[in-house]
């Protein structure tokens, strides 16, 4: 349904500054054009969601967008068309997945976003993976021609580690490098924190230990624990600060790894933390064994409780799922075989809203910020997305945050075909999702006219 002109009445919307607020909410052509005391006349549309709250629309900034078991880049437009339907039951209104190449992605990036736009059911950026000469040289080029302005870079592709990506070597010479660009041109670096020698000596030891693998997510993590992860944050913040540039630190699992970097940011380094559910509501006893293979590993519960004493203080600034749509035959092999990740867009509001909000009483402002607001100002969507305020785009996620609903996996909406909350019972659920004032999902039914409506981004960071 298009919704060039409406008015949301009777919720209680998350505003900025003012939180829990019983309002209507006025829409014309795509954008809020007024935050109304309920029942104030506004000649439109009324379209009645009393007894919800009206969040700003999730903005996942970590996903992998691809096709089939190939998450470099989407190659047709029903990849887009699933990953995008999950997102929107997920609450998201607007995501941004890497984009991974070795070629300058000058040569890519037109047909890349014409085949996303071609299938999105909601609006979409980039982060670019830079991992050649070629694309480091194409830094400035990303950033003021493609509003692409941040930069992830895997800082475990050595010795022939990104050969399962296929991606070349780099080294810390080369996201010095990088880092230096991002701070010449106005971008970001987004380092994936392994430290892949410790995890090559470690990985040895353990495997030699439980050759077959059988301590499942025990092993994984022993393989790679958080010290590995922690030794890089800390590297790459400190080098990105040398540097004079931002760093977004992706998918915290680990309370050493965020102290890590907390003590350089502390110092002074412009530094980020995300973090992800996974890591927030699983851990290395799960029964799901190597279903939950992921890097970084899932770690102990005092870590997941740590992560999420993190959220509560204020000291995380995002939430992402780092969904990869990889069915459940990536993961046969054994656990030192089984390809890493897990699919999340579909369940990222209902989980922080069930885990978070009802079980440790996170409110549903703070978890706004973690998917909307911080996101927005942090990656370059402020301008039109990110809070509830006239002027910016009518993205809602419409919630009831009572709602008692099981995660089954014949509802699973992604290609993943499988969820990790399988099985679990959920306190809240979104009802409605609206990308620029129009209805993606309604009545939880999603509405197939939104494909291909969704709209790339260009993004400039403050």
């Amino acid at each position: 349904m298009t919704a060039s002109s409406c008015v949301l009445r009777g919720g209680r919307a998350i505003l900025p500054g003012d939180g829990f607020t019983a309002c209507d909410i006025a829409v014309e052509n795509g954008k809020i054009a007024a935050i109304l005391a309920p029942g104030t006349f506004f000649d439109a549309q009324s379209i009645n969601v009393t007894g919800l709250v009206i969040m700003p629309g999730a903005i996942d900034p970590h996903l992998h967008l691809g096709h089939g078991k190939d998450i470099s880049r989407p190659r047709e437009k029903q990849d887009a068309d699933g990953e995008t339907a999950a997102a929107a039951a997920g609450g998201v209104t607007c995501f941004i997945p890497y984009l991974m190449a070795t070629e300058p992605y000058d040569t890519v990036f037109d047909d890349v976003r014409k085949v996303t736009e071609d299938g999105a059911r909601i609006d979409f950026g980039y982060h670019f993976v830079i991992s050649t000469e070629d694309q480091l040289k194409g830094v400035p080029d990303y950033v003021s021609r493609d509003g692409v302005p941040s930069f992830k870079i895997f800082m475990n592709n050595r010795g022939g580690e990104g050969a399962r990506l296929g991606l070349p070597d780099i080294d810390d010479g080369f996201l010095y490098r990088l880092a230096e660009a991002a701070a010449q041109n106005g971008g970001m670096v987004c380092p994936h924190p392994e430290t892949i020698e410790l995890a090559w000596t470690l990985r040895e030891r353990v495997k030699a230990a439980d050759p077959d693998g059988k301590g499942g997510l025990k092993t994984w993590n022993d393989s790679r624990p958080p010290f590995v992860e922690a030794d890089a944050v800390q590297r790459a913040a400190y080098i990105a600060w040398q540097a004079g540039a931002p760093l977004y630190v992706v998918h915290t699992s680990s309370a050493e790894a965020l102290d890590a970097g907390l003590r350089l940011r502390d110092a002074g380094a412009d530094v980020f933390f995300e973090t992800c559910p996974h890591y927030l509501t699983h851990d290395i006893d799960w029964e799901g064994g190597d279903i939950g293979k992921i890097n970084p590993p899932l770690r102990t519960a005092s870590d997941r409780d740590y992560l999420w004493a993190a959220i509560a203080d204020g000291t995380f600034d995002t939430i992402g799922t780092d969904h990869i749509h990889r069915d459940l035959t990536s993961k046969n092999g054994g656990i030192w075989n089984a390809s890493p990740g897990c699919p999340g867009l579909e369940t990222l509001l209902p989980i922080l809203m069930s885990e978070g909000y009802h079980r440790r009483a996170i409110p549903l402002e703070r978890i706004a910020e973690l998917t909307a607001t911080n996101v927005a100002d942090i990656m370059g969507l402020s301008h039109a997305k990110g809070r509830i305020a006239p002027g910016l785009d009518a993205d809602f996620a419409i919630v009831d945050p009572d709602a008692v609903w099981t995660v089954g996996r014949d509802k699973v909406i992604s290609s993943a075909g499988y969820s990790i909350y399988e099985g679990w019972t959920l306190k809240g659920r979104v009802i409605h999702t609206l990308v620029r004032g129009r209805f993606v999902m309604r009545d939880g039914v999603l509405d197939d006219t939104a494909i291909g409506t969704g709209r790339f981004q260009r993004r400039t960071l403050a």
